[in-house]
């Protein structure tokens, strides 16, 4: 199912034995565009302070309720070794952290999530595989962003500017983002426009501007998105 992120925004974050405050932001990892960690703001829980949670043990999304089930004790969290919610992250403390839920390192394999396509903590694999693979190069290297900071960047085509970055739709079963939303404001009259990351040239970060491998004519020719429905369905099989 798929969700966008301003939605998600605040959303109410459910432990196992109560709640744990609301959802803050998403950091995403700009290499695989994918959600690594969610920033939870624990609000009276645990006053000033906010937490990184990782997909793993992220469960069921609740539009109705605007809930998100988190698939861990108060306690655990609150024992768990600090991890910085502002950027950079170290990798270090990534690995400190991954260590202490059990949970593989998303950056220890050939697929987005290490071993595979989805973040499935060890003892819900069914069959692991016999050995662990190499890592994929750069692996090594942490690519985390606030995905809040990259809404708002300017997006050009192959013949121009088109638009700036609208929102993002994620995919809740491997929490990558699956489309990129783009305003197009008035370039064709204020319509909504949704390409898959895979259409990025490049991204320059420090420009705060995306390049599309589309001209703006292809772009033009999309059906326009409409968020209704976004979250029942894949609007956009054929890309």
């Amino acid at each position: 199912m798929l969700h966008n992120i301003k939605e998600l925004h605040g959303y109410k974050l459910g432990a196992l034995d109560g709640e744990i405050g609301h959802i803050k932001g998403f950091y995403f990892d700009d290499r695989d565009w994918v959600i690594r960690y969610l920033v939870a703001d624990t609000g009276a829980w645990m006053p000033g302070r906010r937490v990184l949670i990782s997909p793993y043990a992220l469960g069921p999304i609740y539009p109705g309720g605007k809930l998100l089930e988190v698939k861990l004790t108060r306690e655990k969290i609150q024992n768990s070794p600090s991890i910085e919610t502002d950027l950079p992250v170290a990798r270090l403390q990534e690995a400190d952290y991954h260590r202490y839920y059990g949970w593989p390192v998303y950056w220890g394999g050939p697929g987005i999530w290490g071993l595979g396509p989805m973040p499935v903590p060890p003892g819900e694999i069914e069959e692991p595989p016999a050995e662990s693979p190499s890592p994929r190069p750069g692996a090594g290297d942490s690519r985390l962003r606030p995905a809040s900071d990259v809404i708002g960047y300017s997006v050009r085509a192959t013949d121009g500017e088109i638009g700036h970055v609208e929102d993002f739709l994620i995919d809740d079963t491997t929490w990558g983002i699956r489309y990129i939303v783009i305003a197009t404001g008035t370039w064709w009259s204020g319509r909504n426009v949704i390409i898959p990351p895979k259409s990025l040239l490049r991204a320059n970060w420090s420009d705060s501007t995306l390049f599309v491998n589309l001209t703006s004519y292809e772009l033009r020719s999309d059906p326009e998105f409409q968020y209704a429905g976004a979250a029942d369905h894949d609007p956009r099989l054929f890309r």
